[in-house]
């Protein structure tokens, strides 16, 4: 099915999808929603229910919540009409538990939860982790490894017949064949190995609905092969597809001009016939016009990209390009005898749509069968607002844009207003403070391209890197509106914005700075580097170090101004691919230029689909176009190096001295060791340090960055307490899995090292 020369149709627009709520409703709804979906049969007895149409399986404790993905997915699923139930991180070594609510009538969703369950369970050194925000009391060990591909093989257990659906992060971003960093090989397709009928990637809620209504119409799970957003298995392609073959590098060599098929070829041209008086008319094959809707693009198989890195790379790159719904084709990818077929992604939801998922009767707290058993997740966000989806970013380490797409979903003003109002009059515990009002990142909101058009042909990974793009409308202006019609509700006393900034978006708009450094900031801003090098930034697709120096320049003018003392606390990865031992050395001397000590620093952890993670793996850079002799990066990979780029990070902590004065003599840096502000490690060792080289963690955990000649704490006296111990919250975890800080809420800030870091006012990406 392989096909001539072909050229596109570029759409006009993002194409058409059917309304979020327009379905007719089925028969169920007569039940009303349920003050929370229900976890037992005493539970759905007291609804009224004999059966459920819909189970959720999911790896983490069930809160009824926006900020929460099976509680999304459930809430919509109830606005359709249908009894949807929730098995929360079951006992996954028998059948029992997933049988406790009985066979559902459609069918089983199954998550690993808001995180990958990999990530969850492992840092980026492969040690165990050792609490679980998502669980009760933050207990460890309450779901598997993989957890999707054993939910999925407990429900086939329980009810053979009926069909199992897996969505969420974990099956987004292992949708395809994909590298594993924890066993450090190249996967198959999750919907492979789980044996489930079908895989929802991104946010779902378009997929789900289409899923539930059509089954609930008699049809069969196997005819949804037509629904975007969804990846299933075929075992032929169909017919009256084009199949564009990407299953190979490609190669460099000679190019071949393209002819006007209209061109005249004279006599004279034609050594056949030198004599003749005739024209000779030579027409070219007319070039296909090929339909992106019934186009498919082949990517190498499993098989060749398990033993191909520089093949996976070029998959990754391909992958990537097919992303943006306005112009994406459908991929598919052969994993033996089977073809694994991904549709195009779904169409992003309107603000009316946003508004109306997150208007659904959420109750906003956990299960009431968890009792008052205290769950970290939902205490890190409960006083927080997502205000927007999606990231036009683009940083290659980040598995944002792969989950939740780049074209940014903003809500409507009226619609966060009410959930503050909601927060403010039904939350227990609140006391006026708004943690955060955010999302992926903090100043995208309404955000967009000038054009639909645009948009909707546009194939760059990211609007805003290398520069940001002139078609991008940066306008704050209705952000800053939203922050102060959001402050002077009654009853709100203040409001932090603690998401991750994009602060070369910010300097776009003084006037933002101004507003978020007077009023939205309680002693510290986290914000995100990420280095200081441009051969790790091209790579990670940030801005130079220059952008970040001007926003704080402002940042510093507008605190200034407001006669705050506030300050910037920057994240920085170590060990990125592209990263050289040179490079962090260059990262850590600007650190102490600048006063600053990173404590609870990230190594990269190559999650999977992450662009980095290609890099990783196959040394090469897919954000070009990859052939056999592209350049190699080089990987920080073994544990040695990857220990010593943290050290650099924490050149103050004494434990790493010793590895960094064997580093800097072997850099023939050895001017760099001495005892005087110029150098970066002193001579001596202090007695009874340098056993530990990525630094001992005990007692008080620090901030993760600290300035250092910072004022004495003040003693808080018993009136003040409360105050002391309101804190700002950290920065949103899934951009960078970076770890979070505290800040104090109003007055001058206290010295980071006196403080334990505040939980993320956001959980993990949400599941879908």
């Amino acid at each position: 099915m392989s096909h001539g020369p072909l050229s596109y149709s570029q759409p006009p627009a993002m194409p058409a999808a059917r309304g979020l709520f327009s379905y007719r409703k089925y028969w169920a709804r007569r039940f009303g929603p349920a003050p929370q979906l229900p976890m037992s049969r005493a539970e759905m007895e007291a609804l009224g229910w004999d059966s459920c149409d819909i189970i959720i399986v999911s790896g983490d404790a069930y809160v009824d919540h926006p900020s929460f993905g099976m509680a999304v997915i459930g809430r919509v699923l109830e606005a359709q009409g249908f009894r949807v139930g929730i098995i929360a991180q079951p006992d996954w070594h028998s059948t029992e538990a997933f049988s406790a609510l009985g066979r559902p009538n459609l069918f089983f969703g199954v998550t690993a939860g808001n995180m990958d369950s990999m990530v969850n369970h492992y840092t980026a050194d492969r040690r165990i982790r050792s609490d679980d925000a998502y669980t009760p009391e933050a207990a460890a060990g309450k779901r598997p490894d993989r957890a999707v591909i054993v939910y999925t093989q407990r429900c086939r257990q329980a009810y053979k017949e009926v069909p199992v659906i897996i969505g969420g992060i974990e099956a987004s971003l292992r949708r395809i064949a994909h590298y594993d960093y924890w066993s450090e090989k190249v996967r198959r397709s999750v919907l492979i190995d789980s044996k489930a009928d079908l895989l929802v990637y991104g946010n779902a809620e378009r997929q789900i609905v289409d899923i539930a209504h059509r089954l609930a119409a008699g049809e069969n799970i196997a005819q949804l092969t037509d629904i975007r957003g969804t990846a299933l298995i075929r075992a032929t392609l169909p017919e009256d597809w084009t199949v564009v073959d990407s299953s190979d590098i490609d190669t460099p060599g000679a190019v071949t001009p393209v002819h006007n098929p209209y061109q005249d070829i004279t006599a004279s041209t034609c050594k056949d016939k030198p004599d003749s008086k005739d024209k000779v008319v030579t027409l070219q094959p007319r070039r296909i016009l090929a339909d992106r809707a019934s186009t498919v693009v082949r990517l190498p198989g499993f098989e060749r990209v398990v033993s191909d890195p520089v093949l996976y790379a070029h998959a990754s790159r391909v992958m990537h390009l097919e992303t943006n719904p306005g112009n994406a084709r459908a991929l598919v990818q052969r994993h033996g005898v089977r073809e694994l077929w991904i549709n195009p992604p779904p169409v992003p939801l309107s603000s009316e749509e946003m508004d109306a998922v997150f208007g659904l009767p959420y109750s906003r707290v956990p299960h009431a069968s968890y009792g008052q058993v205290k769950l970290p997740a939902y205490e890190m966000i409960r006083f927080s607002v997502n205000i927007m989806r999606g990231c036009f970013g683009g940083c290659t380490f980040c598995s944002i844009t792969e989950h939740e797409g780049r074209i940014i979903q903003s809500r409507s003003e009226g619609s966060i207003i009410d959930e503050i109002e909601a927060i403010r009059d039904k939350t227990p515990g609140f006391t006026g403070v708004i943690s955060d009002l955010g999302g992926p990142t903090a100043n995208m909101y309404r955000l967009s391209c000038s054009s639909r058009a645009i948009e909707a042909a546009c194939r760059k990974p990211s609007c805003v890197y290398p520069d940001i793009c002139s078609n991008l409308n940066t306008d704050h202006t209705p952000l800053i509106k939203l922050y102060r019609r959001a402050r002077a509700l009654p009853g709100i006393k203040r409001i932090f914005i603690a998401s991750g900034l994009r602060y070369d978006l910010a300097v776009r708009s003084p006037e933002y700075v101004r507003e978020l450094a007077t009023h939205h900031v309680g002693g510290y801003l986290k914000i995100a580097p990420e280095h200081t090098e441009e051969g790790p930034l091209s790579l990670m697709m940030k801005p130079g170090i220059g952008s970040y120096e001007h926003f704080k320049q402002m940042f510093d003018r507008y605190s200034a101004e407001a006669g705050k003392e506030q300050y910037l606390i920057p994240y920085f990865i170590a060990a990125h691919p592209g990263t050289t031992d040179e490079d962090m050395l260059n990262l850590a001397l600007w650190l102490k230029r600048h006063g600053l000590r990173a404590d609870q620093v990230q190594t990269f952890l190559p999650s999977p689909m992450a662009t980095a993670t290609a890099m990783y793996h196959s040394g090469r850079n897919p954000l070009r176009a990859i052939r056999r002799n592209s350049e190699q990066l080089p990987i920080p990979r073994g544990l040695k190096v990857r220990r010593l780029h943290k050290a650099f990070l924490r050149y103050h902590d004494a434990n790493n001295w010793p590895l960094l004065r064997e580093a800097l003599q072997r850099m023939g840096r050895s001017e760099l060791i001495g005892n005087g502000k110029q150098h970066l490690v002193p001579r001596r060792q202090p007695a009874g340090t340098g056993g530990e080289p990525e630094g001992k963690r005990s007692g008080a955990r620090p901030f993760a960055t600290q300035h250092t000649g910072l004022p004495a704490p003040p003693v808080a006296s018993s009136r003040n307490k409360a105050t002391a111990r309101t804190k700002a919250p950290g920065k949103v975890s899934g951009k960078s899995g970076k770890p979070q800080t505290a800040a104090p809420a109003r007055g001058k800030p206290r010295p980071p090292a006196a403080h334990k870091p505040a939980k993320s006012s956001r959980p993990k990406p949400r599941s879908r």
